[in-house]
């Protein structure tokens, strides 16, 4: 019984933290909790903004670095253009290779000139089409249960 009655006191007795609480009214407690949630937002918007900095730097310099490579890579191709005209002055007089290869140059740009036309002309109109109709829709269902 003693025991009991111990065990029942301990645990309605007042701790340092739950008499201070007591003391505060819920108007303040809700205040701080709304200053405390403030400040929260604006270091996790700190954070974020410096983290986005530095993966912005990243990407940039990764950007570059694809841009360096699309300029090798072209280099590239333009050293393989003169071999494959060399190879073929092997047979042709070096006017012809020249021309053989332009032609077929020209052919590939032609091909992926109507490819991409076709893929512009999908895309077009640029306006988000289905989500339109979607809205629409959503519009008419409210005016005929508004209506109901």
């Amino acid at each position: 019984m003693i025991g009991s009655l111990r065990h029942r006191s301990a645990e309605t007795a007042e701790t340092p933290q739950t008499a201070q609480t007591a003391e505060h009214s819920v108007g303040e407690l809700v205040k701080q909790a709304s200053q405390q949630l403030s400040e929260l937002v604006r270091r996790e918007m700190r954070l974020a903004q410096a983290e986005m900095a530095g993966k912005g730097k990243r990407a940039g310099l990764g950007g570059g670095m694809f841009g360096a490579a699309a300029v090798v890579a072209f280099l590239a191709f333009q050293a393989l253009l003169v071999a494959a005209i060399a190879a073929l002055a092997l047979v042709l007089p070096l006017w012809a290779a020249g021309l053989i290869v332009a032609g077929a140059l020209l052919a590939v740009a032609g091909l992926l000139a109507l490819t991409g036309k076709q893929q512009v002309y999908s895309a077009t109109p640029p306006m988000p089409e289905r989500a339109i109709g979607s809205m629409k829709a959503d519009v008419a269902e409210i005016r005929e249960r508004a209506h109901r």
